[in-house]
């Protein structure tokens, strides 16, 4: 592919090299985790970060599970339907200012089946062939790059994730996540997850792993719960906007001329003149 030099472990290596600390969560409050600053940074990569995680959890990584109806086919062909839980070890970054989400990764877990899958969400707007590139990074390693320090790429071991599904929120892409996956996520620092833009350039999305051990062994959390923190966090996000709309406008009449051409119509002064009756 066209791509496949691009995208190999010097993205990866190039992208460590560029990071710094940044993001604060606006429910939960996360490590401080690397911000993207690759050579075009993610969409609203500089706005501050935040999480739907309820304020009572540690970190940003939550569980959520439900059930789920299922229709299957029996050995003679008839539908049967099933109904089975399905849970999702959960992280998502939304963008403090829009609301969107910058990067959301959950580990699947499916009733009664031994897989598992690692599913990755970014942004509209990413190239859709090469798919994403993900590595997890030890803690010592994701110190490293939090200080601009190089990472060894021969240390990292980089999985290849296809998409999957594309929506208003953006495109999830998944790969089965096999006991070696999750080993390394639950005793790594960070998940450093790359995609390509439209015009070929690497796009880099940081996941912090701080708390996912605890809520992929954990119980699940109320979604009705969730639900509610997520509510909060994204009417905050709304009266911000609102603020900063007005505060825009509020500066924009301030600016205005207050006399010549570009003054407003003024309501003050005498009235004009009536015009004279004829007789």
């Amino acid at each position: 592919m066209a791509h496949t030099e691009k995208f190999g472990l010097s993205a990866l290596s190039a992208l460590a090299a560029a990071l710094a600390i940044a993001s604060t969560s606006a429910l939960a409050q996360d490590k401080p985790a690397p911000a993207a600053a690759p050579a075009k940074p993610a969409a609203g990569a500089a706005a501050p970060a935040a999480s739907a995680a309820p304020a009572a959890n540690k970190s940003a990584w939550v569980k959520l599970c439900e059930k789920t109806p299922l229709v299957k086919k029996d050995a003679d062909g008839k539908e049967v339907k099933d109904e089975k839980e399905i849970c999702l070890t959960h992280h998502e970054r939304l963008d403090g200012n829009s609301g969107m989400v910058l990067v959301s990764a959950a580990i699947r877990e499916v009733q009664g089946q031994d897989k598992k899958h690692l599913m990755i969400m970014v942004p509209l707007g990413m190239a859709l062939p090469p798919g994403l590139r993900a590595a997890v990074y030890t803690k010592d390693q994701w110190a490293k790059i939090a200080k601009n320090e190089k990472v060894d790429d021969k240390e990292l071991k980089p999985v290849d994730l296809k998409y999957s599904l594309c929506h208003a929120s953006g495109c999830t892409a998944e790969i089965e996540a096999d006991a070696a996956i999750v080993d390394q996520m639950k005793a790594g620092g960070g998940l450093m997850v790359v995609a390509m833009n439209a015009a070929a350039q690497p796009i880099g999305f940081p996941v912090p792993l701080d708390g996912f051990t605890e809520a992929f062994a954990g119980k699940p959390i109320d979604n009705a719960e969730y639900k509610k923190a997520r509510g909060q966090l994204m009417a905050q996000i709304r009266d911000r906007q609102k603020a900063a709309i007005d505060k825009f406008k509020a500066d924009q009449l301030k600016n205005l001329p207050t006399d010549g051409p570009g003054a407003p119509p003024t309501t003050t002064g005498s009235a004009p003149a009536k015009p004279a009756e004829k007789k």
